[in-house]
């Protein structure tokens, strides 16, 4: 029995092999020993570039090769699914459909390692995208400290209230081409997600929607119109950086970000956070992204976000893949969550083991009670990369002076000859 993940001792998510190493081992061999069962699990740690480890697990399981349980990105599981590389989890492993774990995962949660309505693995943790807002900016504008926005509406007469404040920036909505995937995935994807409008859907992509010249004219309306945000810092190869640098020193008003940006990047802990905020228990607010108009997000709702994160597979060519299974779902038991969690506090897919760990945490306890339960996930296909890097320079060409409807056609021509023609978009 072995398992493989992208971490290493002394290196690359280390912290995550040293769990394998000295929690998953041994308390699993002791737990198959008191059932009578003898097994020798092995680690395969790897220590490289991501691409790299993916394009290793594709080669092993194209061969019939490969540990039997393989840590994937969430965003490779369609990939691999229809390539044949890996098999939806109850068809690998008979147990698989009825372990109590899947009751402590929300629908939502369980979409980050699913395809097609099938689960091929279990997710290892989850995020969600939030706005944090200043909220001694937010006072001095004569705004609510306890703001939660309910429409893209309510969002704009903040920063029109905020941008009378001197030396602010009323509002970061992440765009261009230098942000990379924090574009699409803190700015362009969760505002269409409150269009009712996805990227992907029943084998079609979508291209030139409404819902796209929506997204594109709120940039539009923040970048140009009104000078909500900063053009320029949008272009910038640090830009990203240069924000949460800017937001902790009082100079952005609203952020559109992640729960790493409060668990890490402002994080007042000695030696964990690039842009430490020594008040950010008291000043930062956080709040979640409200649809267009409510009710008009994915599935009617209200409020809307978005979701990463990794998790793990099993190989379809074990040779024990019941035992196999038996691994996995001990690597995903309340103990072993407990066991990771130890000085790295981060949100779970698991609800009953963050109920327990992230009572001292209220920002963390806020996404994981009101934000996982409404999130949505990229598609997880091939051709998901290069069609979101023509969705960050989208929304690059809004903020230089593009129109929204121009920038939404010129997606719309480039979609085809990434997706494989004509036939794999949905009109509308």
């Amino acid at each position: 029995m072995s398992i493989m993940v992208n971490a290493i001792a002394g290196g690359k998510n280390a912290a995550e092999a040293e769990w394998i190493e000295s929690y998953v081992i041994p308390k699993f061999v002791e737990a198959q020993k008191a059932k009578g069962v003898e097994v020798d699990v092995k680690f395969e740690p790897q220590g490289v570039d991501d691409e790299d480890y993916k394009t290793k697990i594709a080669l092993d399981l194209s061969s019939k090769k490969g540990a039997d349980v393989l840590g994937i990105d969430g965003i490779w599981t369609g990939e691999f699914a229809q390539a044949g590389y890996i098999k939806p989890l109850n068809q690998v492993a008979k147990d698989a459909d009825s372990w109590d774990g899947w009751e402590q995962m929300t629908d939502a949660v369980q979409q980050a390692l699913s395809f097609d309505g099938e689960r091929y693995g279990v997710p290892q943790g989850s995020d969600g995208r939030v706005i944090y807002y200043n909220k001694t900016l937010f006072e001095k504008a004569g705004l609510p400290t306890d703001w939660q926005p309910t429409s893209w509406d309510e969002i704009l007469e903040a920063g029109r209230a905020l941008k009378k404040v001197d030396g602010v920036t009323p509002i970061q909505l992440n765009a261009g081409t230098a942000m990379g995937e924090a574009t699409s995935m803190q700015g362009y994807l969760p505002m269409l997600m409150g269009t009712n409008q996805k990227l992907w859907a029943d084998g079609k992509w979508y291209g030139d929607t409404q819902g796209m010249r929506d997204v594109l004219g709120l940039y539009k309306t923040i970048y140009i119109d009104e000078g909500l945000g900063d053009p320029i810092l949008q272009q910038e190869a640090s830009g990203r950086d240069t924000s949460f640098a800017e937001f902790a020193a009082g100079k952005i008003g609203i952020l559109f970000e992640g729960d790493y940006f409060w668990r890490s990047v402002i994080n007042p802990a000695e030696g964990v956070g690039t842009a430490p905020m020594a008040d950010r228990d008291t000043v930062v607010g956080y709040a979640k992204i409200p649809a267009m108009k409510p009710g008009s997000g994915i599935n009617g709702q209200d409020f809307v976000s978005m979701s990463g994160g990794t998790g793990r597979v099993l190989n379809p060519n074990s040779k024990n893949p019941d035992l196999a299974w038996e691994l996995l779902a001990f690597m995903n038991s309340p103990e072993a969550f407990e066991a990771r969690a130890a000085g790295t506090l981060s949100i779970s897919p698991r609800k009953d083991v963050n109920d327990k760990l992230l009572a001292s945490d209220k920002m963390l306890t806020f996404v994981n009670t009101e934000v996982l339960p409404i999130t949505a996930y990229r598609p997880g296909l091939a051709e998901y990369p290069e069609v979101s890097a023509k969705l960050q320079q989208a929304t690059l060409d809004v903020v230089s002076g593009t129109s929204p409807e121009d920038a939404a056609k010129s997606f719309a021509d480039a979609l085809p000859s990434i997706v494989g023609g004509e036939d794999n978009i949905a009109q509308g």
